[in-house]
């Protein structure tokens, strides 16, 4: 498997890594429909979209008590946290950017456009915190991103800025989500989760 170049880890957003995010060889296959039992069929059709069951779940349910104990906090974070849809998708998509998983990128790229991040946001979101035309809030969101994924802690002063707007809910369910999808990512990357035709 080809290696990262060791500068997108040294300074993340300082090359496209876009264009460096290659699919990861399989490593554990989607569980196949004859294999599943009662339960994890039950489950797995209540995720099929679009006539589609994705690979992130079918390829969970080779362990179905880890996929129905994490898919509680997954929903949380996914759908239930107090954060706004569009701050939501604008930390997941930079938590994947940095995690480089082309899979999290791809599925939340249209995810984030439906809940109104514009196509400018998501190079922005490439660039990071640095990139010019962000507003000062969203800047301050990338920024929390990436100093989680470098320092595993929000600075004071980033948390006093993401203070002024969020309550103490908002300021917990953002870390979460953060860590949430960091997770994802390595879960993604180190099982070689395959990314579905048409993203």
């Amino acid at each position: 498997m080809e290696r990262w170049p060791e500068r997108a880890f040294k300074n993340p957003g300082s090359v496209r890594q876009k264009e460096l995010m290659k699919s990861r060889e399989q490593r554990i296959a989607p569980l196949p429909e004859s294999q599943w039992d009662d339960e994890t069929r039950k489950t797995l059709e209540s995720l099929r979209r679009d006539g589609q069951i994705y690979n992130i779940f079918s390829t969970l349910a080779n362990h179905p008590d880890l996929m129905k104990r994490w898919m509680v906090f997954a929903n949380h974070v996914l759908a239930k946290s107090t954060l706004p849809a569009r701050d939501r998708e604008i930390l997941i998509l930079r938590a994947g950017w940095l995690c480089e998983a082309d899979y999290e990128w791809r599925h939340h790229k249209v995810i984030a456009g439906n809940v109104g991040v514009t196509p400018e946001e998501i190079i922005r979101i490439e660039q990071g915190p640095d990139a010019l035309g962000w507003d000062a809030f969203d800047r301050t969101l990338v920024r929390a991103v990436d100093e989680l994924h470098t320092g595993n802690c929000v600075s004071t002063e980033t948390w006093n800025e993401l203070a002024e707007r969020y309550n103490t809910q908002q300021l917990m369910d953002l870390v979460f989500a953060v860590g949430q999808y960091h997770l994802v990512s390595m879960v993604l990357n180190s099982l070689g989760i395959q990314v579905e035709p048409g993203f």
